[in-house]
């Protein structure tokens, strides 16, 4: 159950705190590809984690 809690915790930061930091660095640069090339990988990477994360935890709630 911790390691699911840490692969999740991992699928938000990807999912939210990546394009947070792009984003930063799109402002203080004033390119906007920054960010523009940062979003469907990280949305690609922290939803495919968040999924499968999600599946493991209702698994193991199910076999509980």
């Amino acid at each position: 159950m911790k390691n699911n809690k840490f692969a999740l915790f991992a699928s938000l930061i990807v999912l939210v705190g990546f394009p947070i930091i792009f984003l930063f660095i799109s402002l203080l640069t004033g390119q906007w590809s920054y960010l523009a090339w940062s979003i469907p990988p990280s949305f690609a990477a922290g939803l495919t984690g968040l999924m499968m994360t999600l599946n493991q935890i209702k698994k193991e709630r199910k076999d509980a």
